[in-house]
């Protein structure tokens, strides 16, 4: 094994760990192929067929170092010189048509494609104030506002619970500890009645919209013409300007993401974009973002940038705004999580 292998498997175990069942189980069937992963998953309920398919569908490439981390934990020793693999939902749909009637195979790749979206809808949720959370929750009962503060993210959970005060607090809380699997057809109306009661109410989602809409344009906009439109907008709406930056993702921003999401980013981007990036990033940013990379990957990267001589600082921005726009697309996809993220309980399958 070489001295980058073992470099990179030596930071793995702590990365895998954190890796739910299913993205295992889904790493482990690509890497056996079509036909043997195929003969495994008929060993599966339909249940998990639908969970190892979810994972599948949102892989993306997986690092070599990952996949044979993953494989370790299934044999006696690790496998050396093990490919990375590349998963999607085309990939896990070829798999199923191995073993399963079309329509059977329909059906499950369907519930995933909208699973994809119910996930989108949680997201959203998440995005709203929090006082525009708590005075919907106010009307539910508390079994369904436990329900829904159980399923967004924590950060938004714990800002909105002190808002309905004491005595319900403590109720909700109560019951979001012992709440168990909520059967299926009861999220779905709760699903369903987010949708048609807070998510399309214009009024309570306009100023979370717009907030993050301008957080995004920010991101894109011109280092120089956002330093000077920042300077005014801090002096005219202070409160708003500052709800606006925290929801800005930008390039110094990548130097809070594990090494194991920040290797994923730099990996997958094109051309000439990373050498460009790394040519405008600060010593400290340039130093960190080169640690999470094997050496070989290190001298070359090193050796490109020098290659691309004088460059101009319109061409940097746009690479290093190309980098973020990477690193959040990975996060829509849920192949990353971006810092403002909680991390993901373990949900093993095996």
């Amino acid at each position: 094994m070489s001295t980058d292998t073992q470099t990179e498997g030596r930071k793995a175990p702590g990365t895998v760990r954190k890796l739910r069942g299913p993205t295992k189980a889904a790493i482990t069937f690509l890497c056996l192929g079509e036909e043997a992963g195929s003969a495994l998953m008929q060993k599966l309920s339909s249940a998990e067929i639908e969970r190892v398919t979810m994972a599948m569908s949102r892989l993306g490439p997986i690092p070599a170092s990952i996949v044979e981390d993953v494989l370790s934990e299934f044999t006696e020793g690790v496998i050396s010189g093990s490919s990375s693999v590349v998963g999607s939902i085309s990939a896990a749909e070829s798999m199923l048509r191995k073993f399963l009637p079309d329509d059977q195979v329909a059906t499950i790749i369907k519930n995933v494609r909208s699973n994809t979206r119910e996930t989108e809808i949680w997201r959203n949720l998440g995005a709203l104030n929090e006082t525009v959370i708590a005075n919907y929750l106010k009307g539910e009962h508390d079994q369904t506002a436990a329900a829904i503060l159980n399923n967004i993210d924590t950060g938004v959970a714990a800002k909105v619970l002190p808002l309905l005060g004491p005595e319900r607090m403590q109720d909700i809380a109560e019951r979001m500890i012992a709440m168990e699997a909520v059967p299926m057809h009861m999220m779905q109306q709760i699903e369903e009645t987010l949708k048609q009661d807070i998510m399309s109410d214009t009024v309570h989602k306009s100023s979370a919209e717009t907030h993050q809409r301008m957080a995004d344009l920010f991101n894109k906009l011109d280092v120089q013409a956002f330093a000077q439109l920042a300077i005014a907008l801090d002096r005219r709406l202070p409160e708003t300007f500052q709800s606006i930056k925290q929801r800005m993702f930008v390039f110094e921003d990548l130097i809070k993401l594990n090494m194991q999401d920040l290797a994923q980013v730099m990996r997958g981007l094109d051309g000439n974009t990373l050498p460009l990036a790394m040519r405008g990033a600060q010593k400290d940013l340039r130093d960190h973002l080169m640690a999470c990379l094997p050496q070989r990957s290190r001298q070359m990267l090193m050796d490109e940038m020098e290659a691309t001589g004088l460059v101009r600082g319109r061409d940097v921005r746009t690479a290093q705004a190309a980098m973020v726009d990477y690193a959040k697309s990975l996060a829509d996809e849920g192949i990353i999580e971006l810092p403002s993220n909680s991390d993901e309980e373990d949900d093993e399958l095996f």
